[in-house]
């Protein structure tokens, strides 16, 4: 069975663990990485990264993007919204039904 994972600031990600998913703070993104790949590996299909922690660990977040599974998710923290996630998602929606999700376009 598949498990689900949030990465990121203790202050960001503490709320998730009473949600039943797995939490693993971090204040920088040292260590982040090793984390990223550990969980990658194991039975984790979705990853989520708050968005600072995401910017400091581009290169190893960008190895996982033409995997399917961890689908790696992005999302704002307790220094707020840096457009970085909706951007993702945006962009993978776009790819899977060919059509903006903002204004409606064809591509």
């Amino acid at each position: 069975m598949y498990k689900i994972a949030v990465m990121g600031e203790p202050d960001s990600i503490y709320g998730f663990g009473a949600l039943g998913l797995d939490t693993f703070p971090f204040d920088s993104a040292k260590d982040a990485g090793q984390c990223l790949k550990r969980l990658a590996e194991s039975d984790y299909a979705v990853i989520y990264i708050t968005e600072s922690l995401a910017s400091a660990m581009a290169p190893e977040i960008e190895r996982y993007s033409g995997s399917k599974i961890p689908a790696i998710i992005l999302i704002p923290g307790v220094s707020g919204n840096t457009g970085e996630g909706i951007m993702g998602v945006k962009k993978s929606v776009e790819q899977a039904v060919g059509s903006d999700i903002l204004f409606g376009g064809v591509n």
